[in-house]
């Protein structure tokens, strides 16, 4: 017998872990500070973790929250009580995406995807298009609009990742070739845009008009009341 459950194995076998920071004034989103305000900056900072935790909250499989700072484990485990709290180590983002991925296989997860907090416009066609992807492909990868990644999935260790270009528009496709150079076959997932600057965020108010998800309802709202809103002229 099936048992009732929806949810494809594929899904439940996938552990979404959301690599972090936790929103301060004047601490992360710098480019969007420069333009909006260090404190506009850190209230969609706030939205944007909201967004990517709803998504953890909803996630049929195993989920983990890794924020970067080692005093924010006791708040991640409140946010979010059902997920494991993996705090980041050291190092580039490479280095510490390396050693989340280590530890995690180590205590037994097999299929792991890496987001961060500031896509919110990723939906369920890349999460759990990842899920899916992994059945066939050694690695999932879903591209950002500025060159970069907004997900990042693999069913075994990834290439060495400390030397990569992080943060710049070329990380997309060298991490990409790197996985081909290491014999990993690459599944690409459509693409959504990770939010950097004020013309990033009118833009994210036209990719999440009519999501349903309630954190994206409530982060339209934001953006409307700030004049970002996506019927809004430029």
């Amino acid at each position: 017998m099936h048992h009732a459950s929806t949810v494809p194995d594929a899904v439940a076998r996938l552990t979404l872990v959301l690599v972090f920071k936790r929103p301060r004034p004047g601490y992360g989103k710098q480019r969007l500070a420069a333009e909006i305000g260090a404190e506009a900056a850190c209230a969609f900072a706030s939205r944007f973790l909201d967004c990517a935790m709803e998504d953890l909250e909803g996630w049929p499989g195993p989920v983990v929250l890794a924020p970067e700072a080692g005093n924010d484990a006791a708040w991640a485990t409140q946010r979010l009580p059902r997920a494991t709290v993996r705090v980041q180590s050291s190092g580039n983002l490479g280095e510490r995406l390396a050693a989340l991925d280590a530890a995690l296989r180590g205590a037994g997860h097999a299929r792991l995807a890496f987001i961060g907090s500031d896509a919110p416009a990723l939906g369920a066609a890349q999460l759990e298009g990842a899920a899916s992807a992994l059945e066939t492909h050694d690695v999932a990868l879903a591209p950002a609009a500025d060159g970069g990644v907004v997900l990042m999935a693999a069913r075994q260790s990834w290439p060495p990742l400390a030397g990569l270009p992080w943060s710049t528009a070329a990380l997309g496709a060298t991490l990409t070739a790197c996985c081909v150079a290491a014999g990993l076959s690459v599944s690409r997932l459509p693409g959504a845009a990770d939010v950097d600057t004020a013309a990033d965020l009118r833009a994210l108010a036209r990719d999440i008009v009519g999501d349903p998800r309630p954190a994206r309802r409530t982060l339209l709202q934001a953006l409307e009341t700030m004049g970002l809103g996506p019927g809004e002229m430029a």
